[in-house]
C-alpha cells in the first residue's frame, strides 16, 4: 500500500485500485483528528463513549480530504447484511434519511459523490471495484462476518448491476493479522471448515480466508490486494480493539467521482 497525505491527513491507498481516476479510496490513519484520549484522534464512530462533536469534526475532516462529499456510514452489526443503492432506484434512503441508522456491514452502490465508509478497530474492509459496470462496493468484515461469508453475498449484490466477478478488483485492508488472531476458545466459535486457517498456536489468517472467498465467487487472485499490515502490531496508525479495548474506529473509504 501507498501512504499519501493531503491536507495533513494522512491515508493509505492500493496502487491497483488508485489507478483509476474516476473513483476516490483511501484508508485513513487515526492521526490528525480532533478526538482525544484512548480516542485519539481520528476517530469516526459515535458509538464508543467519544464525544459527538469531535467525532462530527473528524467525519468533516475527512470528508474535506476526499473533497467534500457525502460520507455514508452504517450501524455495523457483525452479520452479513449488504444494503445496495442504486441510482435508478428513487426511493433510496441513504445515511439514515429516514431517521434511524442504516443497519448492515456491506455497501455497494452505482450512485457519483457516495461515499461508502467501514469503521474498523482490527476488523477487516474490503473495498471493490468494478471498473466496467463502474460499481463500487465497501465491506466491513470481522471474524463472525468471515464465517457469514459476507463478501460473498457483497458480490452477489454487485451483480444485480450487471457485474461481472471476474472484472472486479479487491483491497483488503489493515486488520487483525495472522500474527494476532490468537482464538482460544475457536471450536465453539469458528466451525471446521475454517480450521485449515489456523497455526499451532491457534492464530487464523483472515486475510488468506478473505483471499480465498473473493476468489471462490469469481474474482481473479491477480487482482486482490493484501495490506499486509496487522491493526494490533500498529496501534500508532490504527485503532485495534484487541490491543485497547476501548479505543477509536479509524475509516476505509470508497466512492465514485
Amino acid at each position: 500500500m501507498i501512504l499519501r497525505q493531503k491536507k495533513g491527513i494522512s491515508f493509505f491507498q492500493f496502487p491497483h485500485i488508485g489507478k483509476f481516476a474516476n473513483i476516490r479510496h483511501g484508508i485513513f490513519t487515526r492521526e490528525s483528528g480532533c478526538s482525544r484520549n484512548a480516542f485519539q484522534s481520528l476517530n469516526i464512530s459515535f458509538d464508543i463513549g467519544d464525544d459527538h462533536k469531535n467525532v462530527e469534526k473528524n467525519r468533516r475532516i475527512i470528508s474535506k480530504c476526499i473533497g467534500g462529499k457525502d460520507l455514508v456510514f452504517l450501524k455495523q452489526v457483525h452479520a452479513a447484511t449488504v444494503l445496495i443503492f442504486s441510482k435508478n432506484d428513487k426511493t433510496n434512503k441513504i445515511n439514515g434519511a429516514s431517521g434511524s441508522p442504516l443497519i448492515g456491514d456491506a455497501m455497494v452502490t452505482d450512485i457519483p459523490n457516495k461515499y461508502l465508509v467501514v469503521q474498523a478497530a482490527d476488523c477487516q474492509s474490503v473495498l471493490m471495484y468494478d471498473p466496467v459496470r463502474r460499481v463500487v462496493a465497501n465491506v466491513h468484515s470481522g471474524w463472525r462476518g468471515s464465517i457469514n461469508n459476507v463478501i460473498g453475498h457483497t458480490i452477489n449484490a454487485m451483480e444485480r448491476f450487471g457485474c461481472n466477478s471476474n472484472n472486479i478488483i479487491a483491497g483488503i485492508g489493515p486488520s487483525l493479522g495472522p500474527c494476532c488472531a490468537q482464538f482460544v476458545n475457536y471450536k465453539n466459535e469458528i466451525p471446521d471448515v475454517f480450521w485449515q486457517y489456523k497455526d499451532r498456536l491457534d492464530h487464523f489468517d483472515f486475510w488468506s480466508i478473505s483471499r480465498d472467498q473473493l476468489c471462490n465467487a469469481g474474482v481473479l487472485i491477480e487482482n486482490i490486494h493484501i495490506s499486509r499490515i496487522c491493526s494490533k502490531c500498529n496501534t500508532d496508525l490504527f485503532f485495534s480493539f484487541r490491543e485497547k479495548r476501548t479505543t477509536g474506529r479509524f475509516a476505509s473509504v470508497i466512492g465514485l467521482k
